[in-house]
């Protein structure tokens, strides 16, 4: 009896064994199970992480504020730097020197494109982009002929053309004139399209082409002025950057009319500053932007022009919040914008130098 009663307690305690560790095991299953479940949830569903956002420098040679060229090109870039997201920064430049070491500053900060524009940047940038093959650069209104790097042209001597044409049809005295910062291929082609328009329209007027030496020289640009205005001009066109604003105060005083560039500069004073040569700085720099987030950025030589929106004449091509002035005429506005339709076409083939 004391061996069974033995047994007996021996079997109870083994079955309550076996219900104690069937307990835990379940217990640990739902455990594991919950903590299967959350693990994987991560694995199949990761948190997605926002691309980083890409970084695009403007490096110009110089400073902004008096030359518009750089300032409708400052406001293009960051208005698509906002719209596109994209980390932007413009980066002003003292001098030449300056300018090389900012250029070669935003590598070493890895920036993912690097823009920069003109003729005065083209020294620099050869160097700098043929030693970093791998980054990506742009350079507005010249051309840099290297593998990693995007040129943006202007054919700017359609647009003189258009100039040329209404300053033919609109002088009085048959003498016109141009003050020029520079006798360089770039500005060539200003000279050159201005005088092929002139001469279409007005085969006998007298051009009169006088030269500054540099680009933020007012003072000069205005005694320019002044010059050809004793000699007869009565429309004396604005092509000395900074210097345009010397023209300006020369018409202003004396009282002929006169022309500038690259924005509308009629709205500074439409009694005089009649026209405007206008080279879209703005939307180029917007479009490289642009392009490069999107992904169809293309290295290479593009080229802006009278079909492309690129350059055009205000009145013309464009339209202006200035009232146009008497001097010029709505009829030979309607004249030219006939031209320009001609040259869009391939008509007329306006010669760059």
């Amino acid at each position: 009896m004391k061996k069974f009663m033995a047994v007996a307690v021996s079997l109870f305690l083994m079955l309550a064994v076996i219900a104690a560790c069937g307990a835990n095991n379940t217990n640990n299953g739902n455990a594991n199970s919950g903590n299967g479940a959350n693990t994987g949830s991560a694995t199949d569903a990761p948190a997605t992480e926002a691309p980083a956002k890409k970084k695009i420098a403007l490096v110009l040679p110089e400073k902004i504020g008096v030359n518009q060229f750089f300032v409708s090109m400052d406001e293009g870039f960051k208005r698509a730097g906002e719209e596109f997201g994209a980390e932007v920064k413009t980066i002003e430049s003292t001098d030449p020197a300056a300018f090389e070491q900012n250029l070669r500053a935003t590598v070493a900060e890895n920036y993912d494109l690097i823009i920069t524009a003109t003729f005065q940047a083209e020294d620099a940038l050869n160097k700098v982009a043929a030693e970093n093959p791998d980054k990506s650069f742009a350079i507005i209104d010249t051309i840099v002929d290297q593998p990693n790097v995007r040129s943006v042209n202007f054919r700017e001597h359609e647009a003189s053309y258009l100039m040329g044409a209404l300053a033919g049809l609109a002088t009085k005295t048959n003498v016109v004139g141009a003050v020029v910062a520079m006798d360089t291929p770039l500005l060539k082609k200003y000279t050159s399209g201005f005088e092929q328009g002139l001469k279409s329209t007005n085969p006998d007027a007298e051009l009169l082409i006088n030269y500054v030496g540099g680009f933020t020289d007012p003072v000069k640009g205005k005694e320019l002025a002044l010059l050809q205005n004793s000699k007869g001009a009565d429309f004396i066109a604005g092509m000395a950057a900074v210097g345009d604003n010397g023209v300006f105060e020369a018409a202003k005083e004396k009282g002929f009319f006169t022309a500038g560039q690259d924005t509308d500069r009629t709205v500074e004073d439409p009694e005089h500053i009649v026209l405007s040569q206008l080279k879209g700085t703005d939307a180029v720099a917007y479009e490289t932007v642009k392009s490069f987030v999107e992904g169809s950025f293309a290295f290479g030589a593009a080229d802006y022009g009278l079909k492309e929106s690129g350059v055009g004449v205000t009145f013309v091509t464009h339209e202006s919040a200035s009232e146009l002035s008497p001097f010029i005429g709505q009829e030979n506005i309607d004249k030219v914008k006939a031209i320009a339709e001609d040259i869009k076409s391939g008509k007329i083939v306006v010669n760059a130098s």
